[in-house]
């Protein structure tokens, strides 16, 4: 199955940024705003990162213990021209010097993805700049490439987010094959759920691997996903079952108990999320049999699961790439990046371009 970069992964398949054609020239400006950070970077087409800005809205959604789309919507549009302004100064260059615009199109919360893309559109047409529409999952994928030491292909990636979780083979750049995804939640969905569960606070994913940390992973056995092996299914994920099992887990322990051992609890579940997704890798890795592994999403920011990983790729000799946190969750680095594999979109053409919750 083909279709654009950034298909929501559902099967395996082949995802493509479009026919190659004319490359974005000179200094990109990539703005992401798919959900509750808004973000601007300055790349080269080289893939030498200038800056890369973020405006957290952690803080301001924590109150309601996870992302409210309308809050998120309205804090893009009342920070996005200054952490615009502040990666061109940080990267020391003007709007003058700008050749191309890159923002993400989707997937993501679609208000989101709305200012940040009517922004960029503003952008680019005031100067008859050329404009990139650039998939988010795309540059999770190729969010490597960047910097002096960058990723080349061929390489297998893991992505793990909030939203989305899967394996794909990358023989070039400007496309992706998915081998494997989420038959349900996603990975990062699954320790926001456990969090919220262990009463920690948002963003739950860095509170419960803060809180596993002090605990013990062998202390509670939850189970990890066995996907059926047959179908061409056999590196999807599943953890549906997992946060369910955590939830009954906390019922049979009670307040008391599970307060004095939520320690424990954090640490084994993550424990359960990691393994499952290592265990998917090696998989991925004796099958393909492809040199490098790249891994990307808010997940990989997790610090047993970058553990488990560098140690599954050492036993298979194979050399692991490990992005900086902030090229992990979510960022415009990264939107730049897939904006060097993506044709650009010539003035006028994209004026009535619309973002997309979900690319088709």
């Amino acid at each position: 199955m083909t279709g654009p970069a950034g298909d929501a992964p559902g099967r395996p398949g082949s995802r493509t940024g479009g026919p190659r054609g004319a490359q974005p020239p000179g200094c990109i400006l990539a703005i992401e705003t798919s959900c509750d950070d808004t973000c601007a970077a300055v790349v080269t087409a080289e893939g030498e990162l200038l800056s890369n800005r973020i405006a957290s809205q952690g803080l301001l959604h924590s109150r309601y213990g996870g992302v409210v789309p309308e809050v998120a919507s309205r804090r893009h549009l009342e920070v996005l021209d200054a952490v615009r302004a502040d990666a061109l100064e940080t990267a020391g260059v003007t709007l003058s010097d700008i050749q191309t615009v890159a923002v993400t199109r989707g997937p993501g919360l679609i208000g989101a993805l709305l200012v940040g893309l009517s922004s960029a559109k503003a952008l680019a047409a005031a100067r008859a700049l050329p404009l990139v529409a650039v998939d988010h999952l795309h540059g999770h994928v190729v969010a490597g490439t960047l910097g002096p030491d960058a990723l080349e292909a061929p390489y297998l990636c893991l992505v793990a987010s909030g939203g989305h979780t899967f394996i794909a083979r990358v023989d070039d750049p400007a496309r992706y094959t998915v081998l494997g995804s989420t038959l349900d939640d996603a990975a990062g969905e699954a320790f926001d759920k456990g969090a919220r569960l262990l009463g920690l606070p948002y963003p739950g994913g860095p509170a419960l691997d803060r809180l596993a940390r002090g605990g013990n992973g062998e202390a509670f056995r939850f189970p990890r996903s066995a996907p059926a092996t047959t179908g061409g299914r056999d590196l999807d994920f599943s953890f549906s079952g997992l946060k369910t099992a955590l939830l009954y887990k906390i019922r049979d322990l009670g307040e008391a108990e599970t307060e004095r051992r939520r320690a424990d609890l954090a640490a084994s579940y993550q424990r359960a999320i990691v393994e499952a997704l290592a265990a998917r890798v090696r998989q991925a890795i004796e099958r393909e049999r492809l040199p490098r592994l790249a891994i990307g999403g808010g997940v990989a920011a997790n610090s047993e699961l970058r553990e488990r990983l560098r140690t599954v790729c050492e036993e298979a000799g194979v050399l692991i790439s490990v992005p900086p946190v902030e090229l992990c969750t979510d960022n415009a680095a990264m939107i730049g990046a897939a904006a060097r594999f993506t044709p650009a979109i010539p003035y006028p053409e994209y004026l009535d371009l619309d973002a997309a919750a979900r690319l088709p």
